[in-house]
């Protein structure tokens, strides 16, 4: 007799998402944990270590609205395996390094490959999940970004201090490639293709895609839609904010943590867990409650825009104090919360742009990761030369307070996914 209850195999390929984007942020942000060792043997100053770091953004601008394209078009069980095993070559490559240049070209690739990612998660969730299991989904995809650090500090801080930073390279670089493997065997572009879903789950998703297709996705959305949509673009501004401290954070607190409190490597690998696992809990919160709000009211201003702007004023404020305070502790706690509030609306992000844009949400998605990319350029670099600047991290703290700010006011004024479905119909 057939099972009348929905299989839960979309939540497997939940966890698989997990899993990749955990390993593709152990394997950007690993670098991060060598900024003395490389200081030491190639004399790099703090500017010209940010512009390695910038490299990665420059490369991951260029293929992640192409990126989503190509999602679209070839479908995820291709795309983002290939992806994986690109990324992987390069992070071990980065272990036989031997000059600036190297580094560079180096991070300008890891960045090129890793411009899918993204796009394939909004994609392959908007495939798979039900609307009303959205945020959820991407706050347990996404919430594996703090998650890397509070898992990988401490491995990549302990590798590098007990056997060097090449071997480091050499030992992460190649999970993403068994991934791989895994992802192509066990995924399908679309649930009715899966032998591991059964016709309830089936019906689950089917039904929600009926009703979206019914409220006038079905329509073609083209470029002109996805660039020039008022909600779409206030969600990629807010999220270039996001992206500048998230490439701040995963890149310059273990410098910050080294240079201004003065621990030893392995002890900032430890202590970086704090912070991060406070932003992960955020995160995950931050999809139920978004979730929950679009359950109640229906509504994406009240379920996804008021979390972004509530969520980014917080991390502002605290950010702004993080500047003024030299006390450990204080550090600590106004660290902790500013990220914690920093990565709380992160699945609402990714949410709009599904929600506005499903037919194309790796698309979609592509643009918002470019921005996302111009702050991976534009953070590193700036973050270095303000430290070399200055001798300190406070300026680089103001400036990551007012650009939270500028996305609060952003969204406040022009966020509305609502009105989505009057531009749809023109």
């Amino acid at each position: 007799m057939q099972n009348s209850q929905p299989t839960k195999y979309r939540w497997i390929v939940t966890g698989l998402i997990f899993f990749i984007t955990l390993i593709n942020f152990i394997d950007r942000s690993a670098i991060s944990f060598v900024i003395d060792p490389l200081k030491r043997e190639f004399h790099f100053t703090d500017t010209q270590f940010g512009m390695i770091l910038s490299a990665f953004g420059l490369g991951y601008v260029l293929l992640t609205a192409f990126g989503g394209w190509l999602v679209d078009v070839w479908g995820t069980r291709i795309v983002w395996p290939l992806a994986a095993i690109g990324w992987s070559l390069c992070v071990g490559l980065l272990g036989i390094a031997g000059s600036f240049w190297g580094f560079i070209g180096l991070r300008f690739l890891l960045g090129v490959t890793e411009g899918p990612h993204f796009p394939a998660m909004s994609s392959s969730i908007g495939n798979w999940l039900p609307s009303s299991e959205r945020a959820r989904a991407l706050s347990l995809g996404l919430v594996a970004i703090p998650l890397s650090s509070v898992i990988g500090a401490p491995i990549t801080s302990y590798l590098v201090s007990d056997f060097g930073w090449r071997t480091m390279f050499f030992a992460i670089s190649a999970v993403g490639i068994l991934w791989a493997f895994a992802w192509y065997w066990l995924f399908r572009d679309r649930p009715e293709d899966s032998p591991h879903v059964n016709a309830a789950e089936k019906h689950l998703i089917k039904t929600s895609r009926k009703v979206e297709a019914d409220s006038g996705h079905k329509h073609a959305i083209d470029w002109r839609f996805i660039l020039t949509h008022p909600a779409l673009l206030a969600n990629n501004i807010a999220y270039f904010s996001f992206g500048y401290m998230l490439f701040f954070a995963t890149l310059w607190l273990p410098g910050y943590f080294l240079t201004q409190h003065g621990l030893n490597l392995k002890s900032v690998g430890w202590y970086l867990m704090i912070p991060w696992l406070v932003a992960a809990l955020f995160l995950k919160a931050g999809g139920i409650i978004s979730d929950w709000l679009h359950k109640k009211t229906g509504s994406g201003r009240i379920s996804r825009s008021h979390v972004i702007w509530v969520s980014q004023l917080f991390a502002a404020i605290f950010f702004l104090l993080l500047g003024f305070t030299h006390s450990f502790g204080l550090c600590i706690v106004f660290l902790s919360l500013g990220l914690g509030f920093g990565f709380m609306p992160q699945p609402a992000f990714f949410s709009i742009n599904i929600d506005v844009a499903k037919d194309r949400a790796a698309s979609a998605q592509g643009v918002t990761s470019s921005f996302l990319s111009l702050a991976g350029i534009i953070a590193p670099v700036m973050t270095g030369w303000l430290i070399d600047l200055t001798g300190n991290y406070q300026a680089a703290f103001f400036l990551l307070a007012g650009l939270t700010g500028l996305a609060v006011v952003t969204v406040l004024l022009f966020h509305h996914p609502d009105k989505k479905k009057a531009l749809v119909a023109a």
